[in-house]
């Protein structure tokens, strides 16, 4: 019986790249041989469930053999779901989660149960203000936003509960070129609120296209190869599938996909 790892990639603000990020996530690690299952919780646009959904398609119209999900479990009701996470964990080495851009019953539920929550941010104050406030003067951080105050609570839920925190990583999404100042500006901000509320902040996924054009395939960069090539592959795509191969090592998960596989 496995006991699969909870990833809730989470953030209240839509747009910050959370079925981005959770589709790549479970893929890369259905690619390093372990079983995943995959729950979409956000119910009106299923854009991690459309994502699946194309996948198992474009496989059978394609002959092509690709490493599918264990299970992309429907959960409607948050009193559901801390079965639904038990039995796909119960099932397969990881379990990735993509919650709504907002706050609701089931992705409360789903924070509660995580082991890691992923939250994606764009590289601005915008989105950082869903993580904290700042002063419109100074820009010093003044507290957490009304997000990291549901994390913080789901945290010290889960310590009460298990013995152990959730480990929490904020991810810096969709990094552009340009605007150093600004990002300098966010970046000092982002680590001044790690240090107070307790989370990792790491580089997450580039502005690419590719990420964006290999969607309506199912398909990710970890998915291209000979057999496998609906778009033209460039150099463009051998640094896209580093940058996502440093995002399982900083997340600390190819080891133990590795590991999971190996039982």
């Amino acid at each position: 019986m496995a006991n699969g790892r909870i990833i809730v990639v989470g953030n209240e603000k839509g747009g910050a790249g959370k079925s981005t990020v959770a589709v790549h996530l479970a893929v890369a690690l259905l690619h390093e041989g372990a079983r995943v299952a995959v729950i979409d919780l956000d119910i009106r646009q299923q854009s991690t469930g459309h994502f699946f959904a194309n996948r198992v398609a474009w496989s059978a119209a394609q002959n092509a053999d690709l490493p599918q999900p264990f299970a992309l479990s429907p959960v409607t009701e948050a009193r559901e779901l801390p079965d639904a996470l038990a039995a796909c964990a119960g099932a397969a080495d990881f379990v990735v989660v993509d919650t709504p851009g907002a706050d609701t019953d089931l992705s409360r539920a789903a924070h509660q149960g995580a082991d890691l929550i992923v939250t994606p941010m764009n590289d601005s104050f915008i989105d950082f203000d869903v993580l904290g406030v700042v002063d419109p003067v100074s820009l010093d951080v003044l507290r957490p936003s009304v997000y990291a105050e549901t994390v913080w609570d789901a945290r010290k839920g889960r310590a009460i509960q298990r013995g152990r925190p959730i480990d929490w990583v904020v991810l810096q999404n969709r990094l552009a070129s340009v605007e150093m100042r600004n990002r300098r500006r966010v970046d000092e901000r982002l680590a001044t609120l790690a240090r107070r509320i307790g989370f990792r902040a790491i580089a997450g996924l580039r502005d690419r296209v590719i990420y964006r054009e290999l969607y309506p395939f199912g398909l990710t960069i970890s998915d291209l190869s000979r057999e496998v090539r609906p778009v033209q592959v460039s150099l463009a795509h051998v640094s896209a599938r580093q940058e996502l191969r440093l995002l399982l090592q900083e997340l600390e998960l190819v080891a133990e996909a590795v590991t999971e596989a190996a039982k």
